[in-house]
């Protein structure tokens, strides 16, 4: 057949005959050249012309609210094991954490399994999670971190609770905040005993929950809560990013501060060891400190929105 008469009504509708029975009615190739005395290979150059010419469109959609294209492209391009971009209103950041987090949630819920340790740090997109929590597997709950004294913003303590009673395992949580004003005070804080408890755990955390800031003031609670001066020193140091506390550079290297002594929280090196490390993250501003967060080998999975996926596929 001459290229001429492949392009006509005759070939159109062979190749939607063949695309019909292929995509619509589950044949095989084999079984639809059989039918239509065609060779296999003909079904197949068929199936991919019917694809060229648009006459087949396919399109991933979900009724969740998950944008299928953005999640798969954007888990293929940084090699996640879980990439969730929700819909969401992405010009109200209250609105924005509280989608992320119930996605956040409900993601735990699928993946965590009978037997795992689940730890969860103070950022404020996890606090939506405890209403998207119904059913766990048993587990126990562990707080990576101290929490940051902010208007209006729960603790960590009460996630930490409210998670372990819908697991029905034991909560390991303590009254700190994360970032102590020198060195010994914070040395002194960690040998308190609930405290202490809760760090001995972080060796047996097997999936974590964790925020990203941009080390930059008004884009990260950690930056926020240091003085101009001292934000200043650390950025001057290399820090592009942080996560939970974990100070990072821009291809995603931890770096060690004067802050990190006076944290109360995982360290990088605890938190490397975790197997699963979920982001939540939010904010296109962010997202040369969300790249390094994932430049950096320790998040596995992340939560995010259109804006930020796109940010990314970007910088990928």
């Amino acid at each position: 057949m001459s290229d001429q008469h492949a392009t006509g009504p005759a070939a159109l509708v062979l190749a939607a005959a063949v695309a019909r029975r292929y995509y619509l009615e589950g044949q095989t190739k084999v079984e639809i050249a059989a039918q239509l005395g065609l060779s296999r290979f003909k079904v197949a150059r068929l199936l991919d012309d019917a694809r060229a010419r648009g006459i087949v469109r396919i399109e991933l959609d979900s009724p969740e609210h998950v944008d299928l294209d953005l999640s798969v492209r954007l888990g293929e391009a940084y090699g996640l094991r879980h990439s969730i971009v929700m819909d969401g209103p992405e010009d109200d950041d209250n609105l924005l954490r509280a989608t992320l987090g119930r996605a956040a949630g409900e993601l735990v819920s699928e993946i965590v399994e009978p037997g795992d340790v689940l730890g969860l740090a103070w950022a404020r997109s996890l606090m939506p999670m405890r209403s998207s929590i119904e059913r766990l597997a048993r587990c126990d709950v562990v707080q990576l971190t101290g929490a940051l004294a902010l208007p209006h913003d729960e603790s960590p303590i009460e996630l930490v609770r409210d998670v372990a009673r819908r697991s029905r395992g034991r909560a390991y949580f303590y009254y700190a905040p994360m970032i102590l004003s020198d060195v010994a005070t914070a040395k002194a804080l960690r040998s308190q005993p609930e405290v202490a408890r809760a760090l001995e755990r972080f060796g047996d955390v097997t999936k974590a929950v964790v925020g990203v800031g941009a080390w930059q003031k008004g884009l990260s609670t950690v930056a926020d809560a240091l003085s101009d001066e001292e934000c200043r020193e650390i950025y001057d140091l290399g820090v592009r990013s942080e996560m939970s506390g974990v100070q990072l550079d821009a291809a995603g290297t931890p770096v060690t501060t004067k802050l990190t002594a006076r944290l109360i929280g995982i360290d990088a090196e605890h938190l490397r060891r975790v197997p699963e490390v979920i982001a939540i993250v939010y904010g296109p501003p962010k997202a040369d400190a969300v790249h390094a967060a994932l430049r950096s080998g320790f998040v596995t999975t992340i939560v995010t929105h259109p804006a930020m996926a796109r940010e990314l596929l970007e910088r990928a």
